[in-house]
């Protein structure tokens, strides 16, 4: 890269950042000032819990680190979900200042197109999408567990147990149990029935516990019990140590927080897709929904880096304009692509398959960045 370009460059990941630490400040800010009183209640009921010394310091202390605690996680979701308004606003403020020192005169004095000048923004947006992916795949799989919790729920860093609702596996098994706890991943008091094509029960398995072993359900003090008595009329009781299904942690995880799945990696997505296609009995919805959201992490990214190519020349410019008036004109324009691409990865268009619904913003976008660049007067 030349010089020009390095300063570019700098000048424009410099924005990005500030424009991160003032958005997370202002939400993080808003959102303890707004519920300061049910995080000071979280606070005195922590501080008699835990034998804190009851004073308004240890209180206020605590509930500003209750809010920090809750919020840390969070910022790496909101990082996914800005990145793209994060990259329009800070081009803008870059042209903001190239204008206003007239380094865009100089520019052109020397020769060089105005295109140059969207290089190194383009470079840096690729590097800042690189890093979306990496938060993605790698972040926020493993925050996702505390990315579910509620304001109560600060200061803890587990699920915690509860129970699983009535529900059906690949097998067309109703699957019932009274506890279940995500961060061990074991099953207390666990209650299968096989079904035959009526839906009729022919078999009952119960267990006082399980644990997820080895792609299985292991079974503590497992039976199976058969429907109809044997021929001497005994019940048919046998001992049953494991059991197949597809409902394992990370699905029973996902029926309990809809939201959750939206934060697996693409090798999580990917797997739990191989295990619903291998079932005899896929549920439809979920493989769509699973479909929908692996394409529209690609779709999402595409709409930023296109949304960006769209708004250049309302700040890229060979006649100094006001930079207010053009962020006006651009405002509508970025917001509606963004938003296109956000609501894209998470709604299904009517007559067409999941894995093709996400891509439609980026079909409509191309066109119009092409024509947006080609226009740059320089």
């Amino acid at each position: 890269m030349t010089l020009l370009d390095r300063y570019i460059a700098r000048q424009y990941l410099a924005n990005i950042f500030l424009l991160f630490v003032l958005l997370f400040a202002v939400v993080v800010v808003i959102d303890f000032s707004l519920n300061f009183d049910e995080f000071s209640d979280i606070a005195e009921r922590l501080v008699k819990e835990w034998q804190w010394p009851d004073t308004a310091a240890h209180r206020t202390l605590l509930a500003v680190s209750l809010v920090l605690d809750l919020w840390w996680p969070r910022l790496f979701q909101l990082f996914y979900y800005l990145l793209g308004f994060v990259l329009v606003g800070a081009m803008g403020f870059t042209a903001a200042q190239f204008v206003r020192h007239r380094e865009f005169v100089a520019i052109l004095a020397g020769g060089i197109s105005l295109r140059r000048v969207a290089r190194p923004m383009l470079i840096v947006a690729c590097a800042m999408s690189a890093l979306q992916i990496a938060d993605s795949e790698i972040a926020l799989p493993k925050l996702a567990p505390l990315l579910t919790r509620e304001k109560i729920d600060a200061g803890r860093h587990s699920l915690g147990a509860a129970r699983v609702p009535l529900g059906v596996d690949d097998r067309n098994r109703l699957f019932y149990a009274k506890s279940f706890d995500p961060d061990t991943g074991r099953i207390e008091g666990l209650w299968v029935w096989e079904r035959d094509d009526q839906g009729l029960m022919t078999r009952r398995i119960t267990a006082t516990s399980a644990v997820w072993e080895g792609g299985v359900w292991r079974l503590v003090d497992g039976r199976a019990e058969a429907r109809r008595s044997s021929a001497a009329g005994q019940r048919d009781i046998r001992v049953v140590e494991s059991l197949e299904t597809d409902l394992d942690p990370t699905t029973l995880t996902l029926r309990r927080y809809e939201g959750y799945s939206s934060n697996l990696s693409l090798m999580q997505i990917a797997g739990m897709l191989d295990r619903y296609e291998a079932a005899p009995h896929s549920p439809v919805h979920r493989v769509e929904q699973l479909e929908r959201i692996r394409t529209g992490r690609f779709a999402t990214i595409a709409c930023n880096l296109l949304t960006l190519l769209i708004c250049m020349p309302f700040f890229i410019r060979r006649e100094p304009a006001n930079m207010v008036v053009q962020s006006l004109y651009c405002a509508p324009v970025a917001i509606c692509a963004l938003i296109a691409g956000l609501l894209g990865a998470s709604i299904t268009l009517p007559g067409l398959p999941p894995s093709i619904s996400p891509l439609v913003p980026v079909m409509v976008l191309i066109p119009i960045a092409i024509a947006a660049v080609s226009g740059v007067k320089t």
